[in-house]
C-alpha cells in the first residue's frame, strides 16, 4: 500500500534530508530504515520531533515516555512521521549546584537538536521546573512550528487528614521540627504522603506556574496546564497535541506568530491571578529574549499590579492542583481576566484561533478554589518589582505569599556572606537577631552561587521559631521555590558577585522595604555606599574550565532573564550543508 503525500503549501525542511535519490539522501534515509520504517514514511510526511525530557533522575517527568506514545499516535493519525528525541533534562530535585545553572545549557542543546536534525515541527514534552522554559527558549530560537504538552501535576497528598502540598509542606514541616512542634519521626512519616503519584509538584509551584504560562502564552492547547499526570485526560491531551502539530506545520504557525508582546502581557496577568511563582519572572524574560520581544521588569509590575489573586492554591491558599483542575483549570482564570478587561482576547494560540474562542464557554465549578474577585486572596497579586539604592536594577517579591504587616518594614540587617555562612550561623543561639531584623543573603545570584539557587527563602533561626515567629523580611540575589512562602525579596540586581550594592551591606545597616511605593533602600549616605563599592572585591569562587566557566563568563543578570548573552535572539532553523 502506498502513501499519497499531503499537498503541503511549502516544501518541508525534512525533505532536504529524505527527499530524492542522491547519494546524500540515500545515506540519511537508508540508515533510518534500519529501524523498520517503510519507504513512504519519507515521501512527503512532515517529520515531527517529540523533544522528550524524560529521565529516571527527573522524577517529575518519569512518565513522559508513556505520554510520548500518545503524542505519536496523534501525529500518525494526522499524517505525520513522529520521531522521539531525548533532550537535556535538568531535574529540580537532583541537579547540583542547582538546576537553574543548567537551564541555559538545556536550551542550547534543545536549539541545536532542532536545528541540526530533519525536523519540521516540534512537540515539547516537559514538566519539571526548568524543562519547560529551557525547551521553549531553544524552540523559540529556531522558530519552527512548536507546541507544548506538559506532564501534569501529581495527585494530592494527605497526612493525618491534612492536604499535603509538595514543597510547601516540606518547608512547613521542616520549620515545625526546628520549632519543636513536630518530631523527626512524624516528619519521616509525612514524607510518604508528599509524592504519591507521578507528576510535578501539586502546588502552584514553578512547574505548574510554567505550564500555566505556556497555556496563557498560547503555546499549549487550552486546558493543558492543570490535568493531573495520572488522569486519562492527560493522555488524551497528549494525543490531541500530536494531531495539532501536524496542522501547525502545514500552516507554518510558528512561536514568533504566537508569542507576541500581547501574549506575554496575558501571561503576566495570569501569573498574578494564579499566585504563580517568582521564578516565572526570570524564565519569561529569557523566553521573550529568544523571541525578540522587549519584555522588562517594568512590564511585570505594570501588568500585574492591579490583578487580584483568585486561585486558592498553596502556597498562597489552601487547595492543590487536583482541585484547580476539577474547578475548571486555567481556562476559567483566563475567562475571568478577559471579562475584567485584563486579557488581550484576540491573541493567537496554537489552536490557530484567538484565545477568547478557546475560553468563552468555560464554567467555574468551584468558587472556593477559583474565587470571585471580591474574595480574592489579595487584590494586588502581581509580582512586585522594587528598586532603590540596594537594587538599582530591580528585585521582586510575591505579595500573595507574604505577610501584610511586613510589606512596609524597616529593620537591622543580619548579613550572611553566602549560603555556607548562613548554614554555619543560623542555628547559633548567640546569633544577634530578633523578629524585627532583615536577613540578608549574598553571593547566590546567577554568577555567585553559581546558577542562582532556590535559597532565598532562608529558614528562620530556630530560637525565633521556638518563640512562635513564622516570618521575617529576607533579601537576597537568589531565587526561591515556587512552592515556598514568606516575605522574601529575591533576584536583587545587580547581584553581589557582580558588584551590586547587596555585596557591601554590613551587619547593623538599616534597610527599608516599602512595597506600596516600590522601594528597597539601604539607609546609608550615598558617599559611604560609593566608598564601599569602590573598595569591594569579589569573594565568590570563579571557575576556570568547563561549562561552569562558560556560564559565569556569559550569564546575564536576573533582571533580563539570566540567559547567556550569546544565546539571546532568534537564529532560525536553516538547513545546513550536507558534507557526506
Amino acid at each position: 500500500m502506498s502513501f499519497t503525500p499531503a499537498k503541503w503549501p511549502r516544501s518541508l525542511r525534512s525533505q532536504e534530508w529524505y527527499g530524492g535519490s542522491s547519494r546524500d539522501v540515500i545515506y540519511h534515509r537508508g540508515w533510518m530504515k534500519n529501524q523498520g520504517w517503510p519507504h513512504d514514511m519519507f515521501d512527503g510526511r512532515p517529520v515531527i520531533g517529540i523533544l522528550n525530557t524524560w529521565s529516571d533522575l527527573t522524577p517529575c517527568n518519569g512518565h513522559l515516555r508513556e505520554l510520548a506514545e500518545k503524542v505519536k499516535a496523534g501525529i500518525y493519525e494526522a499524517g505525520g512521521f513522529p520521531v522521539e528525541v531525548p533532550v537535556f533534562s535538568a531535574s529540580e530535585n537532583t541537579y547540583r549546584p542547582t538546576a537553574m545553572m543548567f537551564r541555559n545549557l538545556a536550551a542550547m542543546a534543545t536549539e541545536e537538536a532542532i536545528r541540526g536534525q530533519p525536523i519540521d515541527g516540534c512537540v515539547l514534552l516537559v514538566g519539571c521546573d526548568k524543562t519547560t522554559p529551557s525547551l521553549m527558549m531553544g524552540a523559540a530560537s529556531c522558530d519552527l512550528p512548536t507546541i507544548v504538552v506538559s506532564g501534569g501535576p501529581m495527585l494530592n497528598g494527605y497526612f493525618r487528614g491534612e492536604r499535603v502540598g509538595s514543597g510547601t509542606h516540606l518547608w512547613k514541616f521542616s520549620e515545625a521540627v526546628k520549632a519543636g512542634e513536630m518530631t523527626q519521626e512524624e516528619f519521616l512519616e509525612a514524607e510518604a504522603s508528599m509524592s504519591r503519584s507521578t507528576g510535578t509538584c501539586n502546588t502552584m509551584g514553578t512547574a505548574s506556574t510554567m505550564a500555566s504560562m505556556a497555556e496563557a502564552l498560547g503555546m499549549a492547547l487550552s486546558g493543558n496546564a492543570a490535568i493531573p499526570a495520572v488522569d486519562s485526560r492527560r493522555r488524551v491531551m497528549a494525543q490531541m497535541t500530536g494531531r495539532r502539530i501536524v496542522q501547525m506545520v502545514k500552516d507554518d504557525l510558528k512561536p514568533s506568530d504566537i508569542m507576541t508582546k500581547e501574549a506575554f502581557e496575558n501571561a503576566i496577568r495570569t501569573n498574578a491571578a494564579i499566585g504563580g511563582s517568582t521564578n516565572a519572572v526570570v524564565h519569561m524574560l529569557a523566553i521573550a529574549g529568544r523571541v525578540g520581544i522587549d519584555l522588562t521588569l517594568e512590564d511585570w509590575d505594570r501588568c500585574g499590579r492591579d490583578v487580584p489573586t483568585i486561585v486558592n492554591l498553596m502556597p498562597s491558599g489552601k487547595y492543590l492542583m487536583e482541585e484547580f483542575y476539577y474547578a475548571g483549570g486555567l481556562p476559567v482564570v483566563l475567562k475571568r481576566l478577559a471579562e475584567a478587561g485584563m486579557l488581550h482576547k484576540s491573541a493567537l494560540t496554537v489552536s490557530g484561533g484567538a484565545i477568547w474562542d478557546e475560553i468563552a464557554h468555560v464554567l467555574n465549578h468551584n468558587e472556593d478554589v477559583i474565587l470571585p474577585a471580591d474574595r480574592a486572596l489579595t487584590q494586588s497579586g502581581g509580582i512586585v518589582v522594587v528598586r532603590g539604592n540596594l537594587a538599582p536594577q530591580g528585585a521582586v517579591l510575591k505579595p500573595s505569599a507574604a505577610t501584610p504587616a511586613l510589606m512596609q518594614h524597616r529593620g537591622r540587617a543580619v548579613v550572611f556572606e553566602d549560603i555556607d555562612d548562613y548554614k554555619a550561623k543560623i542555628a547559633d543561639p548567640d546569633l544577634d537577631i530578633d523578629e524585627t531584623c532583615v536577613m540578608v543573603l549574598k553571593n547566590c545570584g546567577p554568577k555567585g552561587y553559581p546558577g542562582m539557587a532556590e535559597v532565598g527563602n532562608m529558614g528562620l533561626p530556630p530560637k525565633l521559631l521556638k518563640q512562635g515567629i513564622t516570618d521575617m523580611l529576607r533579601i537576597s540575589d537568589a531565587r526561591m521555590s515556587g512552592t515556598a512562602y514568606g516575605t522574601v525579596v529575591l533576584h536583587t540586581s545587580p547581584e553581589a558577585a557582580a558588584g551590586g550594592p547587596l555585596a557591601v551591606v554590613r551587619d547593623g545597616d538599616m534597610i527599608e522595604l516599602d512595597v506600596e511605593n516600590r522601594r528597597l533602600s539601604l539607609d546609608i549616605p550615598d558617599a559611604e555606599l560609593a566608598a564601599r563599592l569602590s573598595a569591594w572585591t569579589p569573594t565568590h569562587a570563579v571557575a576556570t574550565s568547563g561549562y561552569l566557566m562558560l556560564h559565569q563568563s556569559h550569564v546575564e543578570g536576573a533582571d533580563t532573564g539570566a540567559d547567556l548573552d550569546f544565546l539571546k535572539g532568534c537564529r532560525g532553523a536553516p538547513v545546513g550543508k550536507d558534507s557526506h
